[in-house]
């Protein structure tokens, strides 16, 4: 017997063990797999269960910018969110990789530009408040 023929003939016979354990394996391998997927959609809701969803404050904005747009035929100069509205519209931003725009106001409140409105931010009013729009003239006191 040549060393070529003992080489050989190990090397296949190693790779036939292999295959047929790894057939052996496979059924395993179908249930590791199927709770590993378990696990992540497991962690997936719980992630999304403490996660609020940036589009939430966009959607309330946005509905009292129309609601404005039908009866003025503009958008609103001024409107005033809580902080919960105020950090759903930050993260918005940086999700969607939007510049932000905030700037600090003459009477110390902070304000952020959002679709051609200017958002107030109010921290000592509810977290999801998002007050009615107003113009300028409100804001300065003019009829």
């Amino acid at each position: 017997m040549e060393r070529r023929d003992l080489v050989g003939g190990g090397l296949a016979a190693g790779m036939a063990s292999l295959i047929a354990a790894g057939e052996a394996d496979a059924a395993g391998q179908d249930r590791d797999a199927v709770e590993i997927s378990r696990a992540v959609n497991e962690l997936r809701r719980a992630i999304e269960a403490n996660y609020t969803n940036p589009w939430t404050r966009v959607a309330q904005i946005r509905e009292q910018q129309r609601i404005w747009m039908r009866t003025a035929q503009k958008f609103p100069d001024f409107m005033e969110i809580g902080l919960g509205v105020w950090e759903g519209l930050y993260d918005w931003h940086v999700r969607f990789q939007q510049p932000i725009n905030v700037t600090r106001m003459a009477d110390g409140r902070y304000a952020m530009s959002f679709m051609f409105t200017t958002l107030i931010l109010r921290p000592d009013f509810d977290l999801n408040y998002v007050g009615p729009p107003f113009d300028n003239e409100r804001r300065t006191g003019q009829p």
